[in-house]
């Protein structure tokens, strides 16, 4: 792209480079610090929340550790990671080289030695957006179940409060004690966020950005089900991560469908008012020059402005000064007076 007949297809930028390393670096890296700090430190506590002794709510069996699931963490971050990657990549060097000349965006040049591609500029654009939505989701999600601290339902399996020492005789008794729990503290812990399933918002997050950006980016011609089948397939196995940790009782549903609307909420937004729907960046307009109006069949001419130019002023100019050096005639003989005048002159 450093051709001199290419120079159409570039435009040149100072901000983007300080603006990446000074902004969105920065963004970037806090919020990466914040989603660990949530998800391996206690750094935030969770909030303790009372039971009711013998509640069947909470006194689902213990499922095991999240290893066993049938949707287990590893299986549900890789696809989470490797689907919208691999999909934007498709996507992109797809229409790259599909794509006309005069159709693609130009190569931002910075200085006289940073020439940004246009294909390598959207995927960096597009996955890093995708990148700090799945973050800030992990955010959302852990500071929802750190505030709340809402139970699981095998909260009491995990707790195994002993209801002896709490003096618990009947099933509307309501247990505030912090040391209520006897179970393994870890455990306990975990128990204590369940509300929203950070699965069910991670899954729906990566379903619907990967969905928007197939429908509004991929454009296929000869077949009308490639677009509705993929992504109804994505959604599906988003919906079904749910699902699972309903069926293993490891969220309520009101926790899942809480995870479904935080995923799906931060996904359309980033694509919607963020990265604007995927499409390309506008290239800046060359003023058009003024036209004069052309005169209607139906409109009189003397209702139109006219122009004139300068030589016109110039022609008129010179038309005065010859009138005004020309000689003035003579009167006309008395023949030539009106009938009034003549009679005055006869009588005289």
């Amino acid at each position: 792209m450093r051709n001199i007949g290419d120079k159409d297809l570039q435009k040149t930028s100072t901000y983007i480079v300080p603006c990446f390393l000074l902004v969105e670096l920065v963004i970037m890296a806090g919020t990466v610090l914040l989603a660990y700090y949530f998800e391996y430190t206690d750094t935030f506590p969770v909030h303790i929340q009372g039971f009711f002794c013998f509640d069947k709510s909470f006194s689902k069996p213990y499922p095991g550790p999240e290893d066993d699931s049938k949707a287990p963490p590893v299986l549900v971050y890789s696809l989470v990671t490797a689907i919208p990657t691999v999909t934007i990549l498709i996507g992109e060097v797809t229409t790259f080289f599909v794509k006309a000349d005069g159709a693609q965006e130009k190569t931002i040049v910075t200085a006289d030695c940073c020439y940004f591609n246009p294909l390598l500029r959207r995927i960096v654009r597009f996955l890093g957006v995708y990148s700090f939505g799945l973050f800030a989701t992990t955010i959302f999600a852990n500071a929802g179940q750190v505030v709340t601290g809402n139970q699981t339902p095998h909260f009491l399996s995990a707790c195994r409060p002993n209801y002896t020492a709490l003096g618990c005789r009947s099933s509307m008794q309501y247990i505030t004690e912090r040391r209520a729990c006897t179970g393994n503290p870890y455990l306990v812990a975990s128990a204590r966020k369940s509300f929203p399933s950070k699965d069910a918002a991670l899954s729906v997050y990566s379903a619907v950005y990967t969905v928007m950006y197939v429908t509004l980016v991929f454009r296929t011609k000869g077949t009308r089900l490639t677009k509705p089948t993929l992504s109804l397939t994505l959604l599906s196995l988003a919906v079904l991560v749910g699902v699972v940790r309903v069926t293993e009782y490891r969220n309520h549903w009101a926790d899942v469908l809480a995870g479904y609307l935080t995923g799906g909420a931060i996904a359309g937004f980033l694509v919607t008012c963020v990265i604007n729907n995927f499409r390309q960046t506008a290239s800046p307009l060359l003023p058009v020059p003024p036209q004069r109006p052309e005169p209607s069949l139906g409109m009189p001419l003397s209702t139109l402005p006219r122009v004139e130019s300068p030589l016109e002023k110039l022609q008129d100019y010179r038309t005065l000064r010859s009138h005004d050096h020309q000689p003035q005639p003579c009167p006309a003989p008395p023949d030539v007076l009106p009938p009034s005048r003549r009679s005055i002159s006869r009588e005289v």
